[in-house]
């Protein structure tokens, strides 16, 4: 599997390393380079291209809003001299951020988290659902492992993803999209603030729901869910 990428940046050493990268990963190619923001994005919009790297801070225009004018987008690289970007970007789900100057393994890594998506992005079901999922947290896109998931909360506009060891992922979706992300078959919501994975189902009692970890309140619109688990045992 062959990407194809692009660079957009008003930096020409920025694009010359960026070149050179990509001529190190035999599962990249490079199509077109821009240090004019606005020439690069009428190029995305009538050509098909897998992933971009592209610059927040140009003069024209910024990455982030270049980004946000694609009908189109591709996966997308973030590229920054700056530790502190404007959070929209968040909003549209960059496969990674890269600082300047970048180092190749870190750029390596960006590169594996990129082909991980794709192959996610058109795996089919036949071959029995995708076993990761994958959301944006702190910036950058983030595999879960289905199996590590103890449970999901909901805080306002954000979800709390509970892992196995105490550990956690924050990120900016509501529940109802993240459920849609997840096999139905093996994940449930319980209340409009919970889901859990039907797996780790210890025990139903007096609308309470116990995992391993943590006991969960039961809502009126998810008892029939209970009655059903309960019949089943």
């Amino acid at each position: 599997m062959v990407l194809k990428c692009v660079a957009i940046d008003d930096e020409p050493l920025a694009l010359e390393l960026i070149k050179n990268y990509v001529s190190r990963f035999p599962s990249l190619q490079l199509l077109q380079t821009f240090e004019d923001a606005v020439s690069g994005a009428e190029y995305l919009r009538d050509n098909p291209v897998d992933l971009l790297f592209v610059d927040i801070n140009m003069p024209d225009i910024t990455g982030i809003d270049l980004v946000r004018s694609l009908e189109s987008k591709p996966m997308v690289i973030f590229t920054t001299a700056y530790k502190n970007f404007a959070f929209e970007g968040f909003e549209l789900e960059a496969i990674d951020y890269l600082l300047k100057p970048i180092d190749v393994k870190r750029f390596s890594k960006a590169i594996e988290k990129a082909a991980d998506y794709l192959r996610y992005k058109t795996a089919t079901t036949v071959q029995g659902e995708d076993e990761n999922l994958y959301v944006y947290s702190e910036y950058r896109m983030v595999k879960i492992a289905l199996k590590d998931i103890e449970y999901i909360e909901s805080m306002e506009d954000y979800i709390k993803i509970h892992l196995q060891f105490d550990k956690t992922v924050l990120t900016l979706m509501p529940l109802k999209k993240v459920l849609e992300k997840l096999p139905e078959d093996k994940f449930q919501r319980i209340h409009r603030s919970y889901i859990v994975p039907v797996s780790k189902i210890i025990s139903i009692q007096n609308r309470k729901l116990k995992l391993p970890a943590i006991e969960l309140p039961i809502s009126d619109s998810y008892a029939n869910f209970a009655r059903r688990w309960m019949k089943l045992r």
